[in-house]
């Protein structure tokens, strides 16, 4: 169901004296603001995962976040955090008039989603966290399980190089590229928008919150964990994750165990991309939860 579409309005808006650029699609009072994944990736990938519900009665709104895409790069680590992003997102909601939102968060964008929904909890129609989690030191938990299916030596080669600071090693590299293969696109050709993105990422927002690569955490989000607050987000919230997932459904069911009005889906043959993946499946689930919570 996803393609490339122009959108049918740009619009600046500035954010802390910086300029960021953001894209609607189609129309109405219903909208759908996507928050994409990174840290530090343009919004390609996701909007036009999305940008084609703009033909099925809804406004779709994505943005290059700051320091990504069109938007302005200002060489400042001080701005790479998730509670100056959560200010972000209010800012280009209140600019564009968008009133309460569907908040769509992929992957990171679902961490910041979780803050946006805890600090503005009135923006909210529905909350949709996508390959998402709230807890990421159960997160590296997961992840280490993942990595040790790669056999023990290769495991301790990695902690070897990471240990070292040679993590651009051609050795480690490969068993990061067979992870990547695993566990976040498991397409052999990789769609145009997602390509476009990872070629444009600014690795500075993402080294300072994340860390070097998909499966190792050691910014400034590392011990980021929203659990114990769940409960506040009263809006009804839809969980969809890979059932190949880096971020893996054991993250996801955490999620939902937790908050008060929650339903999970596993796509059983997508990893971390499931509207590329198995868009088939995808779309309908997502479509019907939006039907239920319109206004």
């Amino acid at each position: 169901m996803w393609q490339e579409l122009e959108p049918d309005q740009t619009q600046d808006v500035t954010v802390d004296g910086y300029t960021v650029k953001t894209y609607s699609f189609g129309a109405g009072d219903e909208v759908l603001l996507c928050l994409n994944g990174g840290p530090g990736l343009p919004c390609d990938y996701l909007r036009e995962a999305h940008s084609c519900l703009g033909g099925e009665g809804y406004r779709v709104v994505a943005f290059d976040q700051l320091g990504t895409g069109s938007s302005d790069r200002p060489d400042d680590t001080s701005l790479w955090t998730i509670s100056r992003y959560v200010e972000e997102v209010e800012t280009v909601r209140l600019a564009l008039g968008l009133g309460k939102v569907h908040l769509l968060g992929h992957s990171w964008g679902g961490w910041l989603g979780i803050d946006y929904a805890l600090t503005y909890p009135d923006a909210l129609k529905s909350l949709i966290l996508e390959d998402t989690v709230a807890d990421m030191p159960h997160l590296a938990e997961e992840l280490n399980r993942l990595r040790c299916a790669l056999g023990s030596e290769t495991v301790a080669m990695m902690q070897r190089h990471e240990a070292e600071g040679t993590m651009e090693h051609p050795e480690y590299q490969a068993a990061i590229t067979i992870l990547t293969y695993r566990h976040v696109c498991r397409l052999s050709t990789r769609p145009a928008p997602i390509s476009r993105s990872v070629d444009d990422w600014n690795k500075a927002p993402y080294e300072t919150m994340q860390g070097p690569n998909e499966f190792l955490y050691i910014g400034n989000l590392k011990d980021w964990n929203r659990i114990p607050d769940l409960p506040r987000i009263e809006v009804p919230v839809l969980i969809v994750t890979g059932q190949h997932d880096e971020l893996t459904p054991a993250c996801a069911m955490k999620m939902k165990l937790a908050l008060k009005d929650a339903e999970l889906h596993v796509f059983p043959n997508s990893s971390h991309m499931p509207f590329y993946e198995e868009p088939d499946a995808y779309y309908p689930v997502l479509l019907d939860f939006l039907k239920r919570n319109r206004s």
